[in-house]
């Protein structure tokens, strides 16, 4: 069952879903729209490969800060939301795209947030066919949240958890295969 306005605002109201800062125009008709933060993760253009197994991500990527970013053709970048978010165990989310960047041909990956989650969101974000300038605060993430079928007893404790800005993407590969 996806979550109107009302039902989030109760699950707020209780604590039980925290969402920091909140503003005026946060919460929608079935989801929360979430803002832009100050610092996007831009791929470097070199033409090493990345290997999950040896490769530091850190090396594929440079960290750019502040109010205004631009977002070239096709281009996929990294971005973060200024909200920290937390949810409880009986409630997931889908992030989307809010439709009016979608409209200029930007797209991001199907992602989930796992009940239980809580830090602020880094996203995939990937340029259409024009540059496009991006805004620090401005809303560009539309989050809709969902509840379960019944609460998850083992929340989400995965690498993710409490994390702030840009986080970048860890693998653990398993070494017996």
């Amino acid at each position: 069952m996806i979550l109107s306005n009302e039902e989030i605002r109760k699950y707020i109201e209780n604590k039980s879903l925290i969402i920091k800062p909140i503003y005026n125009d946060t919460i929608r008709e079935n989801g929360l729209d979430l803002r832009l933060g100050g610092e996007i993760a831009r791929a470097k253009d070199i033409a090493n490969f990345f290997d999950p197994k040896e490769s530091d991500i850190k090396d594929f990527y440079i960290i750019e800060k502040g109010n205004k970013f631009v977002l070239n053709p096709n281009e996929s970048i990294l971005i973060h939301t200024i909200e920290y978010i937390k949810l409880p165990n009986d409630l997931i989310g889908f992030i989307n795209l809010r439709s009016s960047y979608a409209r200029l041909g930007l797209s991001i990956p199907p992602t989930i947030v796992d009940a239980g989650f809580e830090g602020q969101l880094t996203i995939s974000l990937r340029g259409g066919g024009f540059k496009v300038y991006l805004y620090k605060g401005e809303r560009i993430i539309h989050l809709i949240l969902a509840k379960t079928s019944s609460p998850i007893k083992n929340a989400y404790k995965g690498v993710y958890k409490g994390q702030k800005g840009i986080q970048f993407p860890v693998f653990k590969v398993d070494p017996q295969f």
